[in-house]
């Protein structure tokens, strides 16, 4: 057997083809006109009935592994939580969770959050304005610049803890909703 086919793997066969191998090998027919008739290798028709000997089903059996600790139904209604306020943090997710009566670490959401392709992101903090847009749009322009705080109008933190906000979204040029107004 050559190096290629010893790695290669073969897909699942349908189970309307499984039940129709197990039938034909009910009706007394051997492995080698089954697999001639169905057009599979005798070795596959040889372990579809060999799996319907043992465990009386020619249905694919659940894989063995741990259960899941979040349900697909909680996970869904984590992602929409997520959707609905991006800036919302894994710890008050964690208690979210808690609350719908699934209690979990904050390990396990952030991996069903990163499953559903959302990743923690900084918001940008670039101010959207550039000189064209504001004689494009005057007025607005003029109210975003009364809703900065300036630095002799207000202590600010630049550095720290409170420098960037963080939030979930997609790999993506980092939604224009939720940009930091600049100091």
């Amino acid at each position: 057997m050559s190096e290629q086919m010893r790695i290669m793997r073969s897909k699942e066969l349908p189970e309307e083809l499984r039940d129709r191998t197990v039938a034909r090998h009910r009706s007394g027919q051997g492995y080698k006109k089954i697999s001639a008739g169905l057009k599979v290798f005798k070795s596959t028709v040889a372990s579809i009935i060999l799996k319907w000997k043992t465990f009386g089903t020619t249905r694919t059996l659940p894989r063995a592994g741990r259960p899941a600790k979040l349900s697909y139904r909680r996970r869904r209604a984590l992602v929409r939580e997520v959707k609905k306020n991006p800036k919302i943090t894994v710890a008050e997710l964690q208690r979210c969770s808690r609350e719908m009566g699934e209690s979990c670490r904050k390990s396990p959401i952030t991996a069903a959050l990163h499953q559903s392709g959302l990743y923690g992101r900084a918001a940008r903090r670039k101010p959207l304005l550039s000189a064209r847009h504001m004689k494009a749009h005057p007025k607005d322009s003029k109210m975003v610049r009364n809703k900065i705080l300036w630095s002799d109008e207000t202590k600010i933190e630049l550095f720290g803890l409170y420098s960037k906000w963080y939030f979930f979204g997609e790999n993506q040029a980092l939604l224009i909703t939720c940009p930091i107004q600049s100091q």
